[in-house]
């Protein structure tokens, strides 16, 4: 069954390496006969955070922000693709997410996080796992963590080995059924 879920990254700098995270992602969820739309601050270029899209008046948000509001509310499943700058977050990453909040509810979230160390930035996805949760778009228990990721992917988010995308499988079998399974849930109606 397919399903919609909007891939997000982090990071706005101009040499970033997510993106071949953010590629082989979205390459994954697609090869499963999934809908995967890059969601790039990059080129979105969206404003900092001043009002949330929801505290415009109807028809008065910037389109930029309209249009990100639609696609998020169209999603089943959300993969946020993040970085570790200094134990978090991209502020990037930060300013996407809090533009907006019940767009993200019920449904649930899933976190490839990388770094050029050892760890694979899980020290960000600690932080951001408690972000999601409050966002109303809880992370699914499995990470996707990516250490060394300028040997681990190529620029097109090619592995250079085939562990990696052996450990993302069971990374999105694991999103694919919490997607499926709210999706049914919110069919049926949320509490609010």
């Amino acid at each position: 069954m397919s399903l919609l879920c909007p891939v997000i990254l982090g990071s706005v700098r101009s040499d970033r390496q997510g993106i071949r995270a953010a590629r082989f992602v979205v390459r994954a969820l697609e090869a499963r006969g999934h809908g995967a739309p890059l969601v790039d601050p990059a080129e979105l270029k969206l404003p900092l955070l001043d009002r949330m899209y929801k505290e415009y008046p109807k028809g008065e948000a910037p389109k930029v922000l309209e249009d990100l509001a639609g696609l998020l509310r169209r999603a089943d499943a959300f993969v946020i693709v993040s970085a570790e700058y200094n134990h978090s977050i991209p502020p990037a990453l930060s300013n996407t997410l809090d533009h907006f909040l019940e767009e993200y509810f019920w449904r649930p979230s899933a976190i490839c996080c990388y770094s050029a160390g050892a760890f694979g930035g899980v020290r960000a996805a600690m932080q951001l796992r408690a972000m999601l949760s409050e966002l109303g778009t809880p992370s699914i228990p499995s990470l996707l963590p990516i250490p060394q990721i300028h040997k681990a992917l190529d620029e097109e988010g090619k592995p250079a080995e085939e562990r990696l995308a052996r450990n993302a499988g069971k990374f999105f079998d694991e999103l694919t059924w919490y997607a499926e399974a709210l999706r049914a849930r919110r069919a049926s109606g949320t509490p609010y």
